[in-house]
């Protein structure tokens, strides 16, 4: 089963723009950004980085960042926008890299895209340095668990409830928007933390943020009555 991926890059990358779309701009950036300068890493690995929009960021407040993305075309338009920077073409669950290798290791909503998330998540530990942190924003799962549903409308069109289903049944659908087709992996938090926890990750902070003050208020509305992110601080020991 392929994920899309390759055959929405083009309309992935116009969806983004550069400063990302309304969950970027308006609610992770201004908690993962902070969050990650404030650590002082000497070197990040981006792990699905894309288009390079969140190392292009980490790049302009100091921070040295590589980016890595299994899609060609995605790290091809990272180079071009960011000729000084670095990015390869490679696997989560296979990283290329020597192990310690990174103070900081960034999935910025991409483990939803992973299917083997458990080499993933070992992977990512494995390059990690004793004492350096794996800063994760994810889509929460509630949000990923109602994929197949969506929001109940009613008779107007107006939003009801956003509405979930088989919470504990991990499982992959396809989701649409703005001409991108790909594939996403429900999993229930528990997945995801005791994945976590079975590296010897330690958690250091964990939130669900809010839009911030400046967004749009009619979609900061929608977010703030669904859950939509969290955001995750863990370190190794």
């Amino acid at each position: 089963m392929t994920n899309g991926w390759d055959s929405s890059a083009a309309a992935w990358i116009a969806s983004q723009g550069e400063h990302g779309d309304f969950g970027r701009q308006f609610v992770l950036d201004p908690v993962m950004l902070p969050m990650a300068v404030a650590a002082q890493p000497l070197n990040v690995l981006d792990v699905g980085c894309g288009e390079g929009r969140f190392c292009r960021m980490l790049r302009a407040n100091g921070v040295d960042a590589t980016g890595l993305d299994p899609t060609r075309n995605l790290v091809a338009e990272a180079w071009r926008r960011d000729p000084g920077g670095r990015y390869v073409e490679g696997s989560a669950e296979a990283l290329d890299f020597a192990p310690a290798s990174f103070d900081m290791v960034v999935s910025y909503l991409s483990l939803v895209d992973i299917l083997d998330i458990a080499a993933a998540i070992s992977e990512m530990t494995r390059v990690l340095r004793p004492g350096g942190h794996l800063l994760i924003a994810n889509s929460t799962s509630f949000n990923t668990a109602g994929m197949e549903h969506d929001w109940r409308l009613d008779g107007t069109g107006q939003r009801i409830a956003f509405q979930i289903d088989n919470y504990l049944e991990a499982r992959q659908g396809w989701i649409e928007w703005k001409g991108i087709r790909i594939v996403n992996h429900h999993r229930p938090l528990a997945t995801y933390m005791q994945l976590l926890l079975a590296q010897g990750l330690r958690l250091r902070h964990f939130d669900e943020p809010s839009p911030t003050p400046d967004a749009p208020a009619e979609r900061a509305r929608l977010y703030r009555r669904a859950p939509w992110f969290l955001v995750m601080d863990w370190t190794k020991e």
